[in-house]
């Protein structure tokens, strides 16, 4: 199954296209009658959101189109952005505590040596699954 939302190209390079989603927030269902999760994406995100995405279909500036990623390839990501990093900070600050006789100093350094080996082995891994990037499936014609 596949997640997919509208959006607009915008600039167009070798690589990545970049396309601009519609303003909808949150699932759109209930269309402000519900939970409000849409009323709270607007507070938070009043600027137009952009993503590179890879343009399957050589769609040009201009064209509205259907951009869809696999379902799960969202969670997956947010696993590794926040929770990898977060889990090699503690094993960094332990091992550190630990090893440096058990000073601060030394937990605050290995917690740091973790936070940011998991931000880069996260931005390694998830360059390693291209099938995970969002792309463009269709154009909308209207």
């Amino acid at each position: 199954m596949m997640l997919e939302t509208r959006a607009v190209v915008v600039r167009k390079d070798n690589e990545f296209t970049l396309v601009e989603a519609s303003g909808a927030s949150g699932c759109s269902v209930c269309e402000g009658k519900g939970c409000g999760s849409s009323k709270v994406g607007q507070m938070f995100c009043s600027k137009p959101r952009q993503f590179k995405v890879d343009n399957r279909i050589n769609a040009e500036v201009g064209d509205e189109v259907i951009v869809s990623v696999v379902e799960g390839a969202v969670l997956r990501g947010i696993s590794l952005v926040y929770l990898l990093p977060l889990a090699l900070m503690f094993a960094g600050a332990a091992g550190g505590w630990f090893a440096g006789g058990r000073q601060d100093g030394y937990a605050a350094l290995g917690a740091l040596f973790g936070l940011v080996a998991g931000f880069a082995c996260a931005k390694w891994l998830l360059s390693r699954q291209p099938r995970n990037q969002p792309y463009i499936t269709r154009l909308i014609r209207e």
